[in-house]
């Protein structure tokens, strides 16, 4: 029966949850030993004809998760009683060399590799079509010009398309994270008990390569019993970080589908219902789920800090959280990018709204380009800051437009000329170097070819 909203397929993309279906991870635990035996033979460790035997029961599918389950009802330990279906489907001959020299992590370890080798391939697929579509919506809105919020009031002018490029920009810095990241996080482990190849020696470490070469994995360098988990507290902050970046986004996005701003609209299909109460409610309810989920994947990732300080060579205290962590960051952080990829391909953009915006402080919004005219007409800087801050006050208060006001003051005018002003107050001509930037990110993109 279904207890987790993952359970029951309100959250999480089939894909991904695949990856961690029971029956999907004992098929990486079994490839592992299927490739483990086939190493040791090749380096004639153990009898070809028995790394034949043991790669033809594992990969045969006739051990089950159901015959798992019954074997580690009586051990009462996962690794164990794989080895043991393993062991009852094998040649008397081949028994001896099953698991050889391994110990239960170096199972444990490497498949969860195998499974995040596999998650990131998704990730970064839907990643690069995401940063695909903030792209074309930098580029369509690139001369929009719209309002720049610090502080949650308004600052200057910044071109509309350039917000979508730095998203773009912060998530192509993601897909660097992860390419360069998975050396040091995707591992294979065949090291042994704790750390020193164990029952194999020195030969350990040549499996080892063979082994991850083959599962496209990393070999580990240096490791207790375990993978060290610094490199799975790597690996959640990276998920992590992707996780805030998107929460950054689906604020800006809720924030500017407030009714008092309405530059932009989830969209909202026919049928669709924001409110049970209120029919007229259109709510970013796809925005507020991500930021919903991101609070979840932050304190997770605490928990792998936490397991980063195990006792000596190992000891259990991280294993039963990482089995709840690890899928779920897993599944809610494709869920989160399946969701952002969404909202941002059916973004209305309401470009009425927006140049209206800008007319909101009556103008006061300029108030950083005519400062820079009275400096470059060389008047001091903390002068002219003064005299534009008093002229601006008095005019929010009288309900006088900016423009205006200075055009009423000496001071301005024989220093500023009113066809210089008019100049300054038109949005366009203060968009900058918002395209550039955009083309650069473009450019990024292309180089790395997402774009």
């Amino acid at each position: 029966m279904p207890i987790l909203p993952i359970d029951s397929g309100r959250y999480g993309t089939k894909e991904m949850k695949t990856i961690f279906e029971e029956e999907t991870k004992l098929r990486y635990e079994l490839t592992f030993e299927a490739e483990v035996a086939d190493a040791q033979a090749k380096l004639n460790m153990i009898p070809t004809a028995a790394a034949d035997d043991i790669k033809n029961v594992v990969l045969s599918n006739r051990i089950t998760v159901q015959r798992v389950k019954e074997l580690e009802s009586v051990s009462d330990h996962d690794i164990a009683a794989i080895v043991e279906a393993i062991s009852e489907q094998c040649l008397e001959s081949s028994k001896p060399w099953i698991h050889y020299g391994l110990t239960s992590n170096d199972v444990v370890d490497s498949s969860t590799s195998m499974q995040m080798r596999d998650v990131f391939r998704i990730i970064e697929t839907k990643l690069q079509q995401l940063i695909k579509d903030l792209l074309k919506k930098a580029r369509e809105y690139q001369d929009l010009p719209s309002v720049g919020r610090t502080h949650g009031q308004h600052a200057s002018i910044t071109a509309f398309g350039l917000r979508f490029a730095i998203w773009a920009n912060e998530l192509l810095d993601h897909l660097t994270r992860i390419s360069e990241g998975k050396k040091r996080f995707l591992l294979c482990k065949t090291l042994g008990v704790v750390g020193t190849g164990s029952l194999m020696r020195e030969k350990a470490l040549e499996v080892q390569e063979i082994v991850a070469r083959k599962l496209d994995l990393f070999p580990t360098e240096a490791a207790t019993q375990v993978i060290p988990r610094e490199r799975y507290a790597e690996m959640m902050f990276i998920i992590t970080l992707i996780a805030s970046t998107l929460d950054k986004i689906s604020i800006e996005i809720r924030n500017l589908q407030r009714t008092e701003i309405d530059e932009v609209q989830e969209s909202f299909r026919k049928g669709q219902m924001g409110s049970s109460a209120v029919p007229v409610k259109r709510n970013p309810i796809k925005s507020e789920r991500i930021s919903s989920l991101a609070r979840i994947i932050r304190s997770n990732l605490n928990v792998s800090l936490e397991n980063i300080a195990l006792w000596h060579e190992r000891d259990l205290s991280n294993s039963a959280n990482e089995r709840f962590i690890i899928p779920m960051a897993s599944i809610l952080i494709d869920d989160m990018i399946s969701t952002m990829i969404k909202i941002i391909s059916g973004l209305r953009i309401h470009t009425d709204k927006i140049v209206k915006n800008i007319e909101l402080t009556k103008g006061q919004i300029f108030a950083e380009f005519v400062l820079q005219g009275l400096i470059l007409k060389g008047l001091p800087r903390f002068k002219a800051y003064r005299s534009i801050q008093s002229i601006a006050f008095k005019a929010a208060e009288n309900q006088m437009h900016f423009y205006d006001a200075l055009t009423s003051e000496n001071e301005i005018i024989e220093n500023i000329s009113k066809e210089e002003l008019k100049v300054i107050f038109n949005p366009q001509t203060q968009l900058s170097a918002s395209k550039n930037i955009i083309n650069n990110i473009e450019d990024k993109a292309r180089k790395m070819s997402v774009y």
